[in-house]
């Protein structure tokens, strides 16, 4: 059995590790899903939700959290831990997907007293990810990469949809803005100027308090969806209007904004890597904003060499040009062709 193990405070991290659970499953592949947060104290737990407010209010507030972030060992409930440890034997797990470094000490204690077990280290990001850099890394794991700075590459992906992208001239005249699941970023900041140019916009919310311009849709994820209670992917919904109640929904197969990025011709977010991974299935063209950390700035440097992203000043310079999305576009759909399936490798190692 295969464990995927994920942060839910992340949800770059996350949700890619639920789109591998379904494509593992869809391979008839058994496998589990585990969330770091399901194993912290309830009072550490209840704070995340202050911590994600003030981050999504202040950009600058969310930046100076992330290089205070520490290892968190010191603060799980051991009796969450130790009932963890038991699932897992009871069910054989003896391989694990590694998407969150929390999870190093965590998988290096089980590994002293339950070997053997096999371990991947699964990076979303071009480059280490402050996880994976405050937490000791583990001996005799393999690292994967979906995206890899150091030789300008895209070795391994996780479909995030077998569907084949929306062509070009199909697709709505409009532009995705968000800031990943905590909507982090400057996103919100950059819309007039691009509404004042006559481009449509959709917009995903974080709260009702962001819904400011009558000139954009606005879209949402359930705000009271919590990833360690709730398994599947974010329930979301179109923001109709200020005062109706949104109808949230949900996919099985992969999570709903997916859809709207399919449809969209550029989206304007900062270079997280599961916003890396929706642009690439979806061959739409990332419009890079302000990173959040070092390792985000990785991420958007080699989609723009790569050809597949650009910023928005540049964009700009470019008279916010679509045939330039265009090409960027196209540049996308090649590498989708040839980006190897690590889901279906998965399948393949563990059916031999």
């Amino acid at each position: 059995m295969i464990a995927i193990l994920t942060s839910g405070v992340a949800l770059g991290v996350h949700v890619p590790g639920l789109l591998l659970l379904r494509r593992l499953q869809e391979r008839h592949v058994v496998s589990r899903i585990d969330v770091f947060e399901q194993l912290l104290r309830v009072e550490k737990q209840g704070k995340i939700n202050q911590s994600k407010q003030a981050f999504h209010r202040n950009f600058r507030v969310a930046l100076a959290g992330q290089r205070l972030a520490r290892n968190l060992m010191p603060e799980l409930d051991e009796g969450a831990l130790a009932l963890l440890f038991s699932e897992w034997e009871q069910h054989g797990v003896n391989r694990f997907v590694v998407l969150s470094g929390f999870w190093q000490p965590i998988i290096q204690r089980y590994r002293q007293h339950h070997s053997p077990i096999t371990v991947d280290l699964c990076h979303v990001d071009s480059v280490v990810s402050p996880s994976f850099q405050r937490t000791e890394s583990l001996p005799l794991a393999r690292n994967i990469w979906l995206v890899n700075d150091a030789d300008s590459s895209l070795p391994w992906s996780i479909p995030v949809s077998y569907s084949e992208p929306i062509s070009w001239h199909q697709r709505s005249q409009r532009i995705l803005a968000h800031g990943g699941g905590w909507g982090i970023g400057t996103y919100a900041e950059r819309v007039s100027e691009l509404t004042e140019h006559n481009i449509a916009i959709d917009i995903i919310a974080y709260h009702h308090d962001d819904i400011t311009d009558a000139r954009c849709r606005y879209f949402m994820i359930d705000p009271d969806w919590c990833p360690w209670l709730d398994l599947g992917f974010p329930p979301f919904g179109e923001v109709r209007c200020k005062n109706v109640p949104i109808s949230f929904q949900r996919r099985h197969d992969h999570h709903h904004s997916f859809e709207l990025a399919r449809q969209s011709l550029g989206m304007l977010s900062k270079p997280g890597g599961g916003t890396l991974l929706d642009s690439l299935w979806s061959a739409t063209p990332m419009i890079f904003l302000e990173p959040f950390g070092a390792h985000e700035q990785c991420n958007a440097a080699l989609w723009q060499r790569l050809g597949l992203g650009i910023t928005l000043e540049h964009w700009r310079q470019q008279r916010f040009s679509l045939n330039v999305l265009e090409t960027l576009h196209q540049n996308l759909l090649a590498q989708r062709r040839r980006v190897p399936d690590y889901a279906q490798h998965l399948s393949g190692v563990v059916a031999h």
